[in-house]
């Protein structure tokens, strides 16, 4: 029971549908209307997440990777380049169609986070998980201060899930989750998003 708990919690609460929520009430925040929110969240999924997932899926339907949230630590670093790859170009785009400054900041944390992963990547695996209920967490709090926060209710379940289901150590969990909240809140203060 507690298996099947962990491992719908770890669906539930995947990367990718977090990081939808958070693309579109960044959008919704930086915008002026639902309309044209719902134009740049659309332009961010379709480069930077939707190529990514359809590749991820081939290529676990053709067994070269275990399964879709990339559990083998040597199958994670050509997963990363591709995303850093979708997500340069993504931030590229909006740079060029001029959209919200904190969505582009948002991109270039998600590419930091990216590139640090995958360089501890060589040497330990660490929680992509749990980062991406740390960064829900740390854009919630930034855009709505205490109220925000309460998404750190999404935190516990989703290393325990992990942890549980034996796809992490307690330590590569936390470490996901703290450097999350370390990069994304350094890249949004370094862009004057996160008053001192």
């Amino acid at each position: 029971m507690k298996k099947q708990i962990a491992n719908l919690t770890s669906n539930i609460l995947n990367p990718v549908l977090l990081c939808l929520a958070i693309v579109f009430f960044l959008s919704l925040e930086a915008t002026s209307t639902t309309s044209e929110a719902l134009k740049w969240s659309l332009i961010a999924i379709v480069i930077n997440v939707l190529p990514p997932l359809l590749i991820i899926i081939y290529l676990v339907s053709q067994e070269r990777l275990e399964d879709i949230f990339i559990s083998i630590r040597s199958q994670r670093n050509k997963i990363y380049l591709m995303a850093g790859f979708f997500t340069a170009l993504d931030c590229l785009v909006l740079f060029l169609l001029d959209a919200p400054l904190s969505l582009m900041v948002l991109l270039l944390s998600g590419l930091a986070v990216i590139i640090i992963f995958m360089l501890i990547n060589f040497f330990w695996k660490i929680s992509l998980h749990t980062a991406f209920a740390a960064a829900t967490l740390t854009v919630f709090t930034i855009l709505y201060g205490a109220v925000g926060a309460i998404s750190a209710v999404l935190l516990p379940p989703v290393a325990w899930s992990r942890i549980e289901l034996e796809r992490h150590s307690p330590a590569q969990a936390i470490a996901g989750a703290v450097l999350a909240v370390l990069i994304v809140s350094t890249t949004f203060y370094l862009f004057g998003l996160i008053s001192s």
